[in-house]
Order: structure tokens, then C-alpha cells, then sequence
């Protein structure tokens, strides 16, 4: 009895390549459809995420202004030890490009002068 079957040993190139192509067809169409399924999650589950506004009451103070917030990429203040700002600044520079890290990643807390 003969089988319509192909199988991999009397399969020819053009059968390969064709079977090769509606593989990756099905499976980048299966990633496509996934990715929209996330996509389309993520749009409404962010609506449910968003905080509630305090409201206060009309006659009641207003908190405490916070400080102005740090300049873009900076990581707070660095407290200098007998070390002009040139130096401090070079310093940083020379330990960011050692380590291979762009100078916002990293944090000095400060920096002291060895005598």
C-alpha cells in the first residue's frame, strides 16, 4: 500500500525548501500574533495602574514643596576632601572609563586626597 506521505528520506529539495518555509511561516505569524496579544494587554492593564489623586481639603495646608529635582544623569552631590573640583571631575572621568560605564551609571559618594 503507498502512502501520500512524504518522508525525510525520499523527499526532494523543492519539498524541503517549501515544508522549510511554511515552518517558519507558521512560527513568526505565532510570534507576531503574541507580541499584538502583549501589546494589547499591557494598553489595558495600564489604565488600572495609574494612581488616584489625593485630594485635600480646601482649608487644609498644602505639604512641603519638594527639593528642585537633580540636573538630567547626575546621581546627587559628591563631598570633596581637600580635592579641587578639576581634579574631582578628571578623577571621575578616569574611573568611568575603566570600568567601561557611562558616568551617569555610576555614584561617588566623595572623594579624598591620599597624603
Amino acid at each position: 500500500m503507498k502512502t501520500l506521505a512524504l518522508t525525510a528520506a525520499n523527499m526532494g529539495i523543492g519539498d524541503a525548501g517549501i515544508t522549510a518555509v511554511l515552518g517558519y511561516a507558521v512560527v513568526f505569524f505565532g510570534l507576531v500574533l503574541l507580541m499584538c496579544v502583549v501589546i494589547l494587554m499591557g494598553k489595558a492593564l495600564a489604565g488600572t495602574n495609574q494612581k488616584a489623586e489625593v485630594k485635600t481639603p480646601a482649608g487644609a495646608a498644602s505639604p512641603a514643596a519638594p527639593a528642585a529635582p537633580p540636573a538630567p544623569g547626575s546621581a546627587g552631590e559628591v563631598k570633596l576632601f581637600d580635592v579641587p573640583d578639576k581634579e574631582a571631575a578628571m578623577i571621575m572621568a578616569i574611573v568611568a572609563d575603566k570600568m567601561g560605564k557611562p558616568l551617569n551609571e555610576l555614584r561617588f559618594k566623595s572623594i579624598k586626597e591620599v597624603k
